[in-house]
């Protein structure tokens, strides 16, 4: 089986953004590795890696092109929702439903993040 786990994203501020990932998504800068280019490759307690390419121009991009994280438990996607909003994070989109609990936010490059809850199927 493959298993994505990897994402590489042009920004304006390679720092900036690792500050919101650490904060909000869990990416440990302690483990960060820095490059002579101005790329920084973070990774989560998942084995995701998220590399930052910073002092780029950053794309004007599709509203419906997002990456996201989902989340256990529709609870768990609650608290995410109020604790950026309390920050005032951009939330663009919000949906509360039984079999769907999700919103979108913006990272400080405009990039759409989803986090989300929806129940697992067995097959």
């Amino acid at each position: 089986m493959m298993h994505l786990l990897h994402l590489a994203l042009p920004v304006r501020d390679a720092d900036r953004s690792l500050a919101f990932y650490e904060k909000y998504f869990g990416f440990d800068p302690a483990r960060a590795r820095r490059y002579d280019d101005g790329t920084v490759i973070v990774r989560n307690d998942g084995g995701f890696d998220l590399a930052l390419h910073g002092g780029q121009q950053v794309p004007s991009l599709p509203e419906f092109l997002h990456f996201g994280f989902r989340l256990d438990d529709p609870d768990e996607v609650r608290s995410a929702l109020a604790r950026l909003e309390a920050d005032g994070v951009g939330v663009v989109e919000h949906y509360d439903l039984p079999e769907y609990v999700a919103f979108k936010c913006l990272d400080p490059d405009g990039y759409r993040i989803e986090v989300y809850w929806e129940p697992v199927e067995s097959d």
